[in-house]
């Protein structure tokens, strides 16, 4: 009777996960892979397949916001360690969009994560993942990028902290728990993330990754994006002379029209002018392309105009909306649903972070 009862007591249901103190545990292995915006713009990861040592630091045009990377002994996280980024935050926004509450602290399993960004699944998958928690706990940055309405003044580190939970005999890992930095949190909750189309973890070489980051990000879903090829350079973070990297888009350019391979956008070059056009499939499934609101299609109410030169005083609005219309179309952005109440959104921010000008 004993037996019977503690049987019928257990629930048939799987333990809310979510609940396991600050723990969130991976297990929507289709998750859309997303990229965080915020090291999409700057080049905060290293194209190099060699251990790179080198100090970067990254300004805007203006000088006021700043990207400094700093290596640890094993050399800069590299742009195929972001791999591990990209699912935790593709997890994460899947439970959110779920209506569940992610954590900063997430456990992971080794092999979902190989066969998600399309890694061998032997012993060299599971080196190459120690490897790459580790150069992104050693990395540090300081910056005073946003993510998140959070303006981060300190130096911090990728992740906070990487710990293996499971190991199998043969010393491969099953279980992994990973925290993240509270820049790369602030900008999940925020949920200032890009879809990447799946074919992203099939690019072979660094630079294509790279270029693929700033398409997704400036391009977005508008018909072209261009980019002068010094630019383009700084934008990647590349090591490189200006002639070999040249060298390097010329090749890829020569690729992409034989073989149509960077995902989302084809890629051309004429004169040292880099230009991008989305295939049309850009946030969705390959060959599902969305048609969003158009930037040039927003008209906001007279009544919206008062209102914002009550929420920063002093401002002429009308270069303030100009600022607004910029922010959106460089980070490919679609038109808000509410025009209105997005831009006095961004009016508050503005006036709080400058005040009067």
């Amino acid at each position: 009777m004993a037996g019977e009862i503690t049987k019928d007591a257990k629930s048939p249901l799987l333990p809310d996960r979510l609940d396991q103190g600050d723990l969130f545990v991976c297990d929507i292995f289709d998750a859309a892979p997303k990229g965080d915006m915020a090291s999409m713009a700057h080049p905060i990861f290293s194209l190099s397949t060699k251990p790179d040592h080198r100090i970067r630091r990254y300004e805007d045009e203006s000088g006021k916001n700043f990207v400094e990377v700093k290596p640890s002994a094993e050399g800069l996280a590299t742009i195929h360690d972001r791999d591990v980024l990209i699912y935790c935050i593709s997890q994460m926004i899947a439970a959110m969009n779920e209506g569940k509450i992610p954590s900063k602290t997430l456990r992971l399993k080794a092999y979902d994560f190989l066969k998600a960004t399309n890694r061998v699944t032997d012993g060299r998958g599971y080196d190459a993942l120690r490897s790459a928690l580790v150069r992104l706990q050693g990395t540090q940055i300081e910056t005073n990028i946003v993510t998140g309405e959070t303006e981060q003044l300190d130096i911090f580190s990728i992740i906070d902290r990487a710990k293996i939970v499971r190991q199998t005999r043969d010393g491969r890992m099953q279980e992994i728990e990973i925290q993240l930095s509270d820049w790369v949190f602030n900008a999940i909750r925020a949920k200032e993330v890009l879809t990447f189309h799946r074919d992203y973890f099939r690019l072979r070489k660094p630079i294509e990754r790279r270029l693929y980051e700033l398409a997704r990000k400036h391009c977005g879903r508008k018909k072209e994006w261009r980019v002068s090829l010094p630019v383009l350079q700084r934008k990647c973070g590349s090591a490189s002379t200006l002639r070999e990297f040249r060298r390097l888009v010329s090749n890829i350019v020569l690729h992409d029209k034989g073989h149509a391979h960077i995902p989302d956008y084809a890629i051309d070059m004429t004169d040292d002018m880099i230009v991008f056009t989305s295939r049309g499939t850009a946030g969705g499934e390959a060959g599902q392309a969305e048609s969003p609101a158009l930037l040039s299609d927003i008209h906001l109410s007279s009544d919206t105009y008062v209102e914002a030169r009550q929420a920063a005083p002093g401002w002429d609005v009308y270069a303030l909306e100009g600022e607004w219309r910029h922010w959106m179309s460089e980070g490919g952005l679609d038109a808000p649903k509410n025009p209105d109440k997005a831009f006095l959104g961004f009016c508050k921010k503005w006036f709080e972070r400058r005040g009067r000008p």
